[in-house]
């Protein structure tokens, strides 16, 4: 069968709309791939963060023994990532805590009492206190000893806060579902802690490790700028580095805003 010329250039002009037609149609599929294959991750390959971490109790939850200890931290945080893919984003994590309170309970007694048989009466009064293992009860009463009249003791509730510094260099963090705004996350550190004076007793000495372990969300306003917030369970005790070693657990809450790159 032969084609005039006419007939080529007719084949010619339908072959040249059945390709525009194809490139069309594969437009809209090649940009939904594209879209499907470049799924952005809210992830950053540096961060740092500014956080405030607050425990109002202290009990015996693992390790810790001493009770009813208050816990405040003020600290900056650095995290690299490590591993990224769809389902977690593996990051190293340091944490330095340049401001870091703990606050014991103290019992103060006021003993007054009366001396007689040494020639003329002496009334003396005593005050003390130091901080327990447990926690602090209010009492008052009246003791009996030959050789003395009326003495009697109160006791009062009070705290002592003792500021230190703190600084946990090695930990991990583990978020979940990167390519989702909202991330829930683990988390654990360890590191070591400082004060100005023993804490929770004065046998304890000043010089504390400290570990954690925590879960949370993460919520990312932007690829650069995300709020945190968890919840941790957090060690402290001396290592048995001084005469006493009561520890100290606490349930600590942080918020931790965080920038980067």
């Amino acid at each position: 069968m032969r084609l005039s010329a006419k007939g080529v250039t007719a084949l010619g002009r339908v072959a040249l709309l059945l390709l525009a037609a194809a490139s069309l149609l594969a437009e809209p599929a090649a940009s939904s791939a594209q879209t499907r294959t470049e799924t952005p991750s809210y992830t950053r390959l540096n961060t740092f963060g500014f956080f405030v971490s607050y425990a109002n109790d202290s009990s015996h939850i693992l390790l810790g023994e001493a009770a009813n200890r208050k816990l405040l931290y003020l600290g900056v945080s650095y995290d690299r990532r490590l591993i990224l893919n769809r389902t977690m984003n593996w990051q190293y994590e340091a944490e330095l805590m340049p401001v870091a309170l703990e606050s014991d309970p103290i019992q103060i007694v006021i003993t007054n009492g009366t001396l007689y048989g040494m020639g003329a009466p002496i009334t003396f009064t005593e005050r003390t206190g130091e901080p327990s293992v447990g926690p602090c009860v209010a009492t008052s009463g009246t003791i009996n000893i030959p050789g003395f009249e009326s003495i009697t003791y109160a006791g009062t509730c009070h705290r002592r806060w003792t500021i230190g510094q703190a600084m946990a260099p090695v930990g991990l963090r583990w978020n979940f579902r990167p390519q989702r705004r909202l991330q829930p996350f683990l988390d654990g550190h360890g590191g070591f802690m400082y004060s100005t004076q023993p804490i929770p007793v004065t046998d304890a000495g000043s010089f504390n490790f400290l570990f954690d372990a925590g879960a949370g969300l993460e919520l990312f306003r932007s690829k650069t700028r995300s709020v945190r917030v968890e919840y941790r369970y957090h060690h402290i005790s001396n290592g048995n580095t001084a005469p006493s070693n009561p520890g100290i657990d606490n349930g600590l809450f942080q918020v931790t805003w965080a920038f980067g790159h």
